[in-house]
Formats: C-alpha cells, structure tokens, sequence
C-alpha cells in the first residue's frame, strides 16, 4: 500500500463483510450509550439518538481503520460539548416509539440484506427517526436532532467524496450513486426544517456534489437552492434581533452578553477569535488541535476535494460561532467538533502510515500500537468529565 492511501474496504459488501464494517461504529455507540445512560443519567430516547451521533462520526471514519474508528468516536461523545447535551429529566418512553424504532430497524436491515443498499437503509432509517423524535421527544429547532443529521451527512458525503474523488493509485474513480445523493437531499431537508442553521452545511455539500463530476439532475439542484432559501428565511427570522445585530460586538463581549442572536461585526474582533480557537482546543486538548491540523494538512495533500469540502463547512460554522453570543453556541457549531475529530483522526491514521515505512517498525502491529497511544485522549478525557461530575 502507498503512503497515505486508506487501507480499508469500502461499505458497499455484501451483508456479513458490511456487517463487520460498521461493528467498531456499532461497538462504539454502544459504550457511549452505557455511559449516557449511567453516568450522564439521559433518557432512553435521547441517549439512543446522542449514540447513533457517534455510530454515524465514528462510522465516517472507518476508512481509517477499526480502532480508530472506535476511539475517535469515543472522543467525541467525551469532548466538553458533546457531553452537554446529556442529562435531563427521567421522562417516559411510550410503547409505540420503541415499537416504531424497532420497526425502523428491522427494515432497514431488510434492505440492506436483501436490495445490497446501504443508503436507502440509512436514508429510511434516518427519517423513520426523525418523525418519532418529532412526534414524541423532539421540538422544532432541536440541537441533538441537528447532531443526528451533521453525522450521518458527513458519513454518506465522505462515502461519495471517497469513491468520486480517490487518489490515482487507487480504485478507479465512480459517479456518487443515485441513493447516495438522494439520502444527502433527504438529511438535507430533514435538517433544514428542524434547525434552519443546518443550511450552514450545504454550501460544502454543493462543492462537493459539484467537485465529484456526477451529472446531477437540475431538479436536484432546484430543490437545494429551495431548501438554501428556506434557511436563510429561517436564520434571518429566528437568530436575527433589529436591536443587537448593529451592536458592537466589543462591548457585548466585554460585558458577557448571552443572547440567543447574531451580532454582525462578531468576525472582525480578535477577542472572538481567541474565545472560539479556546472552545476548540477545550474540546480534545491542545495536543489534539495540534494533531487535526495536521490531519486537515496530510487529507489536503492525499484527498484534497474531501479536504476542501470539509475546510468549507469548517469556515461555515466557525463563523457563525465568531458572530452568535448564545449559551448554545458550542452545541449549534458541533459540526465544527465533528470536522475536528475527523481531521485528529486521519493524522493519526497518517502517522501509523508512515511509521510502516520503517524496517523497525513492520516487525509490529502498528496499527494496535497507533490504537494504544490514541487511547490516550478517550481515557484523558473520561477521567477529565468524572473529576467534573465529582
């Protein structure tokens, strides 16, 4: 294998490789689950979606390997933003949704065990999902649902980016499948209608359709400048106050304003700046921005329209964080932490590659012993939530 290729197989297997293929996201969302639960004291409903977030991030990045994979999911649900969005009140889970959710999930397996597609499964669970949590759990404009779809987006859009886009020492390359840009219109809608800031994803998406050189229908495109409107109306009339969008963001900053609004000239103060690279680096530890800078270096030089897609939804919802002065302002950017850990993970990925190269090193495991120094941040960041809650 080259340097800097991925080593892995590719989710379109038949059902028992596949099912291989997604058990370390499977693996993963499970202990995250156990910990929502125990721990994190969350209700049922809401820890089962906050653990499909991980199965989806940690599934995006299985292409790195099986360990990886695992741990950075993982990561991710420990990070001080994710955690957040944990606890809350016991609440009741009526017999219907664990009937529907199990309905969802039978289906979707049926699919992809018998028509080989792993998309429309997703893209029907997914929205099977996102009616019962509106149905019964969820309200409009829902963070953790917001969480959900981000995931799962950037899962299928890597997928399709991977396969349109590869290296040249590599498969050939293959148009995105239909199923596959159709799930992405659909999580697109999906996510859109929940939270209209879920449009701060889809210029990437389109760079990214556009980049894959896919003949996409025009209607396609239609419905995405549609949903593109229907968002900015939504963050204009949701996130936008007359009387603190002129505001001077200096000030609100200096005075600790906490409103739920955009305040415009948010990007152009250096305090800013400071308080979101600081709210990154809280997330995985400044060793760990470190580590996805170069990640987002090595999959720019080896994959660079994947590196260029996720850069535009990284800038997207970095600047959003610069002007919006709400509490949730770490939990609406949680793309951005999402993109962070993608990047930490390819560079460890790239160093396990390039630690291969060494006569020394091809006598051991180096992905077992990449896997041992990266379970480093998990158990740091673990220990670092109990001494919290403590």
């Amino acid at each position: 294998m080259k340097k800097g290729t991925l080593s892995v197989q590719n989710p379109l297997l038949p059902s028992r490789q596949l099912l291989m293929y997604w058990l370390p996201a499977i693996l993963a969302g499970g202990i995250i689950w156990l910990i929502f639960i125990t721990i994190g004291q969350t209700p049922l409903v809401r820890a089962s979606g906050l653990a499909l977030v991980i199965v989806g991030v940690s599934l995006t990045m299985r292409r790195f390997g099986a360990v990886i994979a695992t741990l950075g999911g993982i990561s991710l649900a420990l990070s001080p933003a994710f955690w957040s969005q944990t606890g809350g009140a016991t609440s009741f889970v009526p017999a219907t949704v664990v009937l529907a959710m199990v309905i969802a999930g039978t289906i979707s397996i049926l699919v992809i065990q018998f028509l080989k597609r792993p998309y429309l499964a997703l893209g029907i669970g997914v929205m099977v999902f996102a009616m019962i949590f509106w149905s019964q759990i969820g309200t409009p404009r829902s963070l953790r649902l917001t969480s959900l779809m981000t995931a799962w987006l950037l899962f299928i859009l890597m997928e399709a980016l991977f396969q349109s886009n590869p290296r040249p020492d590599e498969q050939p390359a293959k148009p995105i499948m239909p199923q596959q840009y159709m799930g992405i219109l659909l999580i697109l809608g999906i996510g859109i209608i929940n939270d209209p800031l879920f449009v701060l994803i889809l210029p990437a998406v389109a760079l990214g359709l556009w980049l894959s050189s896919t003949p996409i229908p025009l209607w396609y495109w239609s419905i995405m400048l549609i949903l593109t409107g229907w968002g900015i109306y939504g963050i204009v009339t949701n996130y936008i106050h007359a009387d603190l969008w002129g505001l001077s963001a200096l000030s609100a900053h200096q005075s600790q304003l906490i409103a739920p609004y955009i305040i415009a000239d948010g990007w152009r103060e250096g305090v800013r700046w400071l308080d979101l690279i600081g709210m990154s680096i809280a997330q995985f530890t400044i060793i760990g921005a470190g580590l996805s800078i170069l990640g987002l270096a090595r999959m720019a030089r080896w994959y660079p329209v994947v590196g260029v897609v996720l850069m535009v939804a990284y800038a997207t919802h970095a600047l959003f964080g610069l002007v919006y002065f709400g509490l949730d302002r770490a939990v609406l950017i949680m793309p951005l932490f999402i993109i962070q850990m993608i990047w930490l993970a390819y560079a460890i990925f790239s160093f396990g590659e390039w630690l291969s190269k060494f006569k020394f090193f091809q006598k051991i495991d180096v992905r077992l012993m990449i896997g041992g120094l990266f379970s480093i941040l998990p158990l740091y960041l673990f220990i670092r939530l109990m001494s919290n809650l403590s």
